[in-house]
């Protein structure tokens, strides 16, 4: 069975488990997973696995990710978006008196290392459960604030719209970082409250938008990246000759040359003379050896996505 990633432009509605399941059937494997969820309103770069590539999900999740959002100023919601009952609203004298240096100085005091905290409406766990369910549930949840990275937060247009002000917004940030939030804590230092009615992601680390296909149009075999290509683009590389990939293979450890392993310090993609993903290997001292093995028996795609 064939191994590789898939890049998924998932459409509003659908939820990250409604996408997983219907690649599954796309594929014809059970043995499918994502890299981060979206939420059904949220459109935009999903990442999945398949087969053995799953173990490569683990080195996706904590990666740097890029939004395109609309925040609208002037109303604030109980899940901070546009799915959420209203819980405040600015008359539109108040928004109308909001001005560019306002804004600017809203996003900017946003921007860097700030603390944050995520909405109640999570899918963080507290005590075991998932924080959204226990709202559901009628609870009242508080979620602590936590260190979070924005290294970007542009605007790149406002319109004034039915007593409103939204804000179309391109957000880079660290894993762990909330938009919705973001959206209502820049309302709230306005004094007229903010939500998110738009979020669509469109880069998680090296995989970009672009090079993603809808549910409606994929053809796996076709858009697979194979794990040897998406190991490189997420680790460095270290090639191996026929022998030390066949001695990896069976567990053993190989001696590398100081110049290959030269400020490597986390895990390091394996790869054969022919192309393929052997595993990925951690170098101590002179030599390397195995943190994970890949099958042999997984064809590589014949070809994969353009680089992105």
């Amino acid at each position: 069975m064939t191994s590789g990633l898939l890049l998924i432009d998932k459409a509003q509605g659908w939820t990250s488990h409604d996408a997983v399941a219907r690649t599954r059937r796309l594929a014809g494997t059970r043995k499918v997973g994502h890299a981060g969820t979206l939420d059904p309103m949220a459109t935009g770069l999903l990442v999945l696995g398949i087969n053995s590539s799953t173990r490569l999900l683990t080195y996706i999740v904590g990666l740097d990710k890029e939004y395109l959002a609309t925040i609208r100023l002037g109303q604030s919601t109980t899940t901070d978006d546009a799915e959420g009952d209203e819980l405040t609203r600015a008359t539109p004298e108040q928004v109308a008196a909001i001005t560019p240096a306002a804004v600017t100085t809203g996003i900017a005091d946003l921007t860097g290392d700030i603390s944050q905290q995520p909405s109640a409406v999570s899918a963080i766990k507290v005590d075991g459960k998932r924080a959204y369910a226990r709202v559901r549930a009628g609870e009242d949840v508080q979620l602590p604030s936590r260190p979070v990275t924005v290294s970007e937060f542009e605007l790149r247009s406002s319109t004034h719209r039915d007593g409103f002000l939204d804000l179309d917004v391109r957000v880079e940030c660290a894993s762990g970082t909330y938009i919705r939030a973001l959206a209502r804590d820049l309302g709230f230092s306005l004094g007229v409250g903010g939500h998110l009615t738009a979020l669509r992601r469109t880069r998680i680390g090296p995989f970009r938008l672009e090079n993603a296909a809808t549910l409606e149009e994929l053809d796996v075999a076709a858009h697979l990246i194979s794990p040897a290509d998406a190991a490189t683009r997420l680790l460095p590389r270290l090639d191996l000759s026929t022998e030390q990939a066949i001695d990896l293979g069976h567990g053993k450890r190989i001696t590398v040359l100081s110049a290959v392993q030269a400020g490597a310090t986390g895990p390091v993609a394996a790869i054969a003379p022919n192309g393929r993903l052997v595993g990925l290997v951690e170098y101590r001292g002179d030599q390397a050896r195995s943190l994970l093995n890949f099958p042999p028996d997984e064809p590589e795609p014949s070809e994969s996505t353009p680089a992105s």
